[in-house]
């Protein structure tokens, strides 16, 4: 390997990545991450004051993801930064590494079962049909804010029991604890100091929400997590915070990138548009095309639990990687032409390798068969009532987000 050299300083395609991650690049940093993927599998690039490694090819993102010798270094830390450095971020067991992560996902899976998922169905159904109401007496509209974002906002607002009027302070503070994803040299002072008053803020909301649980149990989610146990081991209230703002950002922000970049995707593509309305039973290859091809989560960062290596380059235990699984996705030693967008790809006796969307290994994303309902609702009831749908704007304008890259916008014409 060449780029991710064992020096201190940035191998020669530093300045090549830091392309990739350039803001005016982000409505389309594929082009970019090609470039990346086909000269070097990884990177040696510099994250503020910290040295990590960019993983930019399939084989090892896969290995990342799934093999134990790579992990969430200390208890509550992200890659890029530690735990004492969290005030203000998002942490919960997507942060850590066995056994306490085996412990914590176990008991909120207890909680988080098919059948509280499957309940949601008809509401979901309901809720779809009203914002798409609306959208069509409007006729042009914002399908981000008018759809995308206010669904998946309701169903997790329900989920947790937070009242409807509640819903727009909800949403603010997703916004400005997604943006805190990432790492800190990226954000302005206020985007710093907003995500400290919001994880502030959304913390005294949910300790007094459950204290109300503890004292008046109801039907929600909430009240399931703060009453499940197994052998006598609970959630603490710690856990049942950081589970909570776990739920808004990953249970919330990726749904609403899923829908607007499917429905980017597809009207972008008319022959695939056309293949899904022909054949809606192709609806579940969509909804994990759109995760291969232009997924909500960018990267994510992992730590060497140990002295390994990915691609025949060794790391020391403490390294820092960057898995570019939205380049990893585009693999064309994986993937047959990777660039296109194929509502068929997953679908048939032979579908394509499995794609990264939803993460891999251990952190397999738990709301996975959640974000999959909601998508596929909304995408059949959109795609049936609006036949007319089209772009009124392309491209759209993107948030400056890296971790979660996503549509500020997509302004669309319906009719129906």
């Amino acid at each position: 390997m060449s780029s991710a050299s064992t020096s201190d300083a940035p191998g020669a395609a530093a300045p090549l990545a830091f392309g990739a991650f350039d803001p005016a690049r982000r409505a389309d940093p594929y082009p970019s991450y090609r470039a990346l993927r086909e000269a070097d599998p990884l990177y040696r690039i510099p994250l503020g004051d910290l040295q990590a490694t960019l993983v930019t090819r399939y084989d090892g993102c896969v290995t990342a993801l799934s093999e134990t010798a790579w992990g969430r270094g200390e208890v509550g830390s992200n890659a890029w930064r530690p735990a004492d450095a969290l005030d203000g971020g998002l942490r919960s067991f997507l942060r850590m590494n066995p056994p306490g992560h085996t412990r914590l996902r176990g008991l909120v899976s207890k909680a988080f079962t098919p059948r509280v998922i499957a309940a949601l169905e008809p509401r979901i159904t309901s809720w779809v049909n009203s914002l798409i109401d609306t959208a069509l007496e409007a006729g042009d509209v914002d399908l981000i804010d008018a759809f995308a974002r206010p669904l998946p906002l309701r169903i997790i607002c329900e989920l947790l029991g937070v009242p409807a009027q509640d819903e727009k302070t909800f949403r603010g503070w997703a916004n400005d604890l997604t943006r805190g994803l990432d790492p800190d040299y990226l954000l302005t002072p206020d985007e710093l100091a907003r995500r400290v008053t919001s994880s502030r803020d959304f913390d005294a909301y949910f300790r007094e929400l459950i204290a109300q649980r503890r004292a008046r149990p109801t039907e929600d989610l909430l009240s399931r997590l703060v009453a499940v146990q197994d052998h006598g081991d609970v959630l603490s209230e710690t856990e049942l915070l950081e589970l909570c703002a776990l739920l808004l950002v990953a249970g919330y922000e990726t749904t609403v990138n899923l829908i607007g970049n499917a429905v980017l995707a597809l009207l972008r593509n008319p022959d695939q548009l056309a293949l899904l309305r022909a054949d809606p039973g192709l609806m579940p290859s969509v909804i994990d095309e759109t995760l291969r091809y232009d997924s909500p989560i960018q990267l994510v960062g992992r730590v060497a639990l140990r002295d390994t290596e990915i691609a025949g380059h060794a790391f020391a235990q403490g390294e820092v990687i960057i898995v570019l699984f939205a380049s990893a996705q585009r693999d064309p030693s994986v993937f047959a032409d990777p660039d296109r967008f194929d509502v068929t790809r997953y679908a048939g006796t032979t579908p394509a390798p499995r794609h990264l969307g939803f993460g891999l290994g251990i952190h397999y994303c738990l709301g996975a068969p959640l974000a999959r309902l909601e998508a596929e609702i909304a995408m059949r009831a959109l795609i049936r009532r609006a036949p007319d749908l089209a772009l009124a704007m392309d491209p759209p304008p993107y948030r400056p987000h890296l971790t979660i890259r996503s549509l500020a916008a997509l302004p669309v014409r319906l009719s129906s």
